[in-house]
């Protein structure tokens, strides 16, 4: 669906439930023409349209500014005004979470609920706390320290002061299978500051006026970021009032219409007739719904909290009585035409071409039913190729002094967990490290999956082969490895390749084919979403050939998930989040060996939360920071890596020009 069409779809519907509004407009419409500096007069008229019926107002001095850059709205001055007294009290309850030792600066939004209490959502809060026993923590940060948790009740826009308070402790984070909620406890928040507790409703109706107050932050997913700029004023991380109207509710949960991007997960959804806050925002899709934890749930919450029932509850394994906020809440994969009824049995239908398969070794989206070949354990259409131990006789695996024998890069060490790797017996002999042509890889004996590769690139030797079969690796067991049962068709996951297909294929015809062929076994794959393996992220390596000695174009790269012990489970997988790589050469311009560490996440294709905006990029980080976080070490690399974080920051990288391969002076 295009912008045009999503963008009268949307309005109509808000036209329709507003009639007040829907007059207002109508004389709006006759009134405004196209306009020449923007394409396409119809698309400038329903964007005034969206901007005037729901507006995003900026915040100062805990006053919503009641103008409209295209055309004044009567209907909602005449509204808002009348629940200023609402707003205001609302305005000064809420604030910007803020974080130190985390990558981003900022996560999201939080109100004062009670006394000394901020909720926000979950998956806010998960960034920087986890369960600890019977309590929460904070994690460790990027700096090696726990991480720090702030509230900032102002950062409106064209205002310099603050108002931080430190987010003492963590008092609740929900779990996956509860609504998407978080409370923490602030030291001493009414004595600094004027702000009050925002009472929560007993009960909402659909149409009821409301008006979300968060911290919109300019969104990287937003399919048309012109329209998104234009929408929001091209203003974003300050605070922010839009108003709408609630919804129809969807499996319990509390949906709305208000203008929100990422960032406002968390904000407050307020009814604007008693100034009682109706919801939790948590997230939203943009031009169609907006989704909030129910007041009334925020409430029972709140309650288990404070009495400790949820903790007991946590503790004892008892089944969840509150469904998950927007547990039902129906996902879409823009990729294909992928319809699902539940009836109960759950019936996917597939529209769309057979299937075709891209060099990178992941299916495109189109897709058809019943195409594609697989053995009698596969279930996604992949064909897979039987083998042998006595195949893989002769593979040297990685190798340490690629760069030069006097430049070794031996492969990282195991720091932590290393009770977890596999291990395996061939040939007499107890091995961890599974060695193929060209790459090594060493496996988590509890995750099934590849903990990292290791390979080396000779980018003066390059061949092409066509891409074969997945295959099991028959040195190890069978169940110690993942072969169907998270990956398919959407919205299962795809095959992402640690050692790129092309890397190890190189040298004569007879390794290359070998290289082609080993880098296909499943314990060099790990979950991925089909979006998130692209961009940046696979041209790493080829900036860094572009960049080593001319005389032989030799990288070894490193590459592997975060284990980390909150990743989601989906398809009976614990699916990892965040990846890391490390690349090592020697530098053409220093004729010297140098190291460079990058992460990337793809947090924003696990789910519809609306709340990391640019996460999901990749972030050139430093190899120490890698090694606290992957629990290796890197030995002497980490002391060539010329990257500087600066109090955990790393800035994402929107082109590889971007990356610091020598010490800046």
């Amino acid at each position: 669906m295009d912008t045009l069409t999503r963008l009268t779809a949307a309005n109509a519907a808000m036209r329709r439930r507003d009639q007040d509004l829907d007059s207002e407009l109508l004389a709006l419409r006759g009134r405004e023409g196209p306009t020449p500096e923007l394409p396409g007069g119809e698309l400038q008229t329903e964007t005034i349209v969206m901007r005037t019926g729901r507006p995003v107002l900026a915040i100062k001095r805990d006053e919503a500014q009641l103008t409209f850059d295209d055309a004044d709205s009567t209907i909602w001055k005449s509204r808002l005004t009348a629940a200023r007294p609402h707003l205001v009290h609302a305005a000064k309850a809420v604030g910007r979470i803020e974080v130190e030792g985390h990558s981003l600066a900022w996560l999201g939004t939080g109100w004062l609920v009670a006394p000394e209490t901020i909720v926000t959502n979950r998956h806010v809060a998960a960034e920087f706390g986890r369960q600890s026993g019977t309590r929460f923590i904070f994690r460790q940060g990027l700096n090696g320290h726990p991480m720090r948790a702030s509230i900032d009740l102002l950062e409106e826009i064209e205002r310099e002061d603050s108002l931080t308070f430190e987010l003492r402790q963590i008092l609740h984070i929900e779990e996956s299978n509860g609504p998407d909620i978080a409370f923490l406890r602030v030291e001493q928040i009414g004595r600094e500051s004027q702000a009050t507790p925002l009472a929560l409703a007993e009960t909402s109706q659909p149409d009821d006026f409301v008006a979300v107050i968060g911290y919109p932050a300019r969104d990287s997913r937003i399919p048309d970021i012109a329209l998104m700029d234009r929408i929001f004023g091209n203003v974003y991380d300050k605070k922010r009032l839009a108003p709408g109207q609630i919804l129809e509710p969807v499996s319990g949960t509390l949906r709305h219409d208000c203008s929100t991007l990422g960032g406002n997960s968390g904000s407050v959804v307020l009814s604007l007739a008693t100034g009682n806050a109706v919801g939790l925002h948590f997230a939203g899709r943009f031009l169609e719904t907006n989704f909030a934890v129910s007041s009334r749930v925020v409430a029972q919450r709140l309650d288990d909290v404070h009495s400790g029932r949820a903790m007991r509850r946590r503790a004892s394994g008892a089944r969840e009585d509150v469904q998950q906020a927007g547990s039902q809440t129906p996902r879409t994969d823009q990729s294909s035409a992928t319809l699902t009824y539940h009836v109960p049995l759950s019936i996917t239908v597939e529209i769309g071409n057979p299937h075709q398969t891209g060099d990178d070794g992941n299916r495109t989206a189109d897709r058809a039913i019943g195409v594609g070949v697989s053995d009698s354990s596969g279930t996604d259409g992949e064909v897979f190729i039987e083998v042998a131990p006595e195949d893989y006789v002769g593979r040297k695996g990685y190798q340490a002094t690629f760069l030069g024998d006097d430049l070794a890069v031996p492969q990282p060490t195991i720091t932590t967990g290393t009770d977890d790797i596999l291990t395996f017996e061939l040939n007499g002999h107890h091995e961890q490290v599974l060695k193929y042509e060209h790459f090594s890889a060493l496996m988590s004996a509890t995750r099934r999956l590849c903990r990292f590769s290791a390979v080396n690139i000779d980018g003066n030797r390059p061949k092409k082969f066509a891409r074969v079969g997945w295959r099991t690796d028959p040195r190890i067991p069978a169940d110690a490895q993942i072969k169907a049962e998270c990956y398919g068709n959407p919205p299962k996951f795809a095959r992402g390749h640690m050692t790129r297909r092309e890397d190890p294929v190189w040298g004569s015809d007879t390794a290359a084919s070998r290289g082609n062929a080993d880098s296909m076994h499943v314990t060099n794959a790990v979950p991925q979403m089909q979006p998130f393996n692209a961009g940046i992220w696979l041209d790493l390596e080829d900036y860094a050939l572009q960049n080593a000695r001319r005389n032989d174009m030799k990288i070894s790269v490193f590459t592997g998930p975060f284990l980390d012990d909150d990743d989601p489970t989906m398809f009976g997988v614990q699916v990892p989040v965040e990846f890391w790589k490390v690349i090592a050469f020697v530098h053409d311009e220093t004729d010297e060996l140098c190291a460079t560490g990058y992460t990337m996440s793809q947090r924003d294709f696990l789910s519809d939360e609306e709340f990391v905006f640019g996460a999901h990029e990749t972030a050139q980080r430093s190899i120490r920071s890698i090694e606290r976080r992957a629990g290796l070490a890197f030995g002497a690399l980490a002391e060539l890596d010329p990257f500087e974080e600066l109090e955990g920051i790393a800035p994402h990288l929107t082109d590889v020009t971007q990356i610091q391969f020598i010490r800046r002076r």
